[in-house]
């Protein structure tokens, strides 16, 4: 094992030994909680060793760095959780497992037309992205407007509600952000969810606020530092 690989494997135990402690807190089973290994500006190669490691789930944030990361690591499941221009919903179709930041219900539209040319064969896995403060200039739903993003992504024959997602604002303490998260979650797995399409997906945590998360009933905690280290962004 190469010295970056067992960093990343020490790096992985940590975050595993976080993730178990906070579901013990919160009495839940670990097994509930999927980690998602977010690898923007890292190379293939640790996303390589991610997988080597066990690790089946990487989400990415830029569409032109996931393409060519997904054309070189076959074997997991890719997870877009970065906000998603309309005109890049073909690309992301043609390997993205789930998209954890639907937003709106053009960029609903232009995902399910998107599907349809990528000839999936499986519907694309959506989760409404939720602004929590309702700040129109970052990404995210208004929360008044998460139910009919909802039920667009639920009326399409190519699309797959899987959830809600959402990032902690600024200034907010995860727990007062996430509680909010946990009450929008539960009025949309009581209308959307059915035996065959269960809408229990909570994507909310990261490397600095996993365990609040966690204690609200996050299902997918999406760590990237914690794992891979602080490196300066890309452009």
């Amino acid at each position: 094992m190469d010295a970056r690989t067992s960093q990343i494997a020490a790096n992985l135990a940590s975050v595993r030994e976080r993730i178990t402690a906070a579901c013990r807190a919160a009495g839940r089973d670990p097994e509930s909680v999927t980690l998602v290994a977010v690898t923007k500006t890292y190379p293939a190669d640790d996303v390589a060793r991610l997988a080597e490691l066990g690790v089946t789930d990487v989400g990415e944030n830029r569409d032109q760095e996931a393409a060519a990361k997904a054309a070189a690591v076959p074997g997991v499941r890719w997870h877009f959780v970065g906000r998603l221009q309309r005109n890049k919903a073909r690309s992301v179709a043609g390997y993205a497992d789930t998209v954890h930041s639907v937003d709106s219900l053009r960029l609903v539209d232009a995902l399910a037309d998107a599907v349809v040319k990528a000839e999936r064969g499986a519907a694309l896995g959506a989760l409404v992205q939720v602004s929590l403060d309702d700040d129109e200039h970052r990404g995210g739903a208004l929360t008044g407007q998460v139910e009919k993003v909802a039920e667009a992504i639920a009326a399409s024959p190519v699309l797959a509600l899987r959830g809600v997602m959402a990032v902690a604002p600024l200034g907010w303490e995860p727990d007062e952000a996430f509680a909010r998260l946990a009450a929008i979650a539960a009025r949309i797995q009581q209308r959307f969810s059915a035996p065959d399409a269960a809408a229990d997906w909570i994507s909310a945590g990261m490397s600095d606020d996993l365990e609040s998360a966690i204690q609200h009933g996050s299902t997918h905690v999406r760590v990237g530092s914690a794992l891979l280290g602080k490196r300066t962004p890309l452009g």
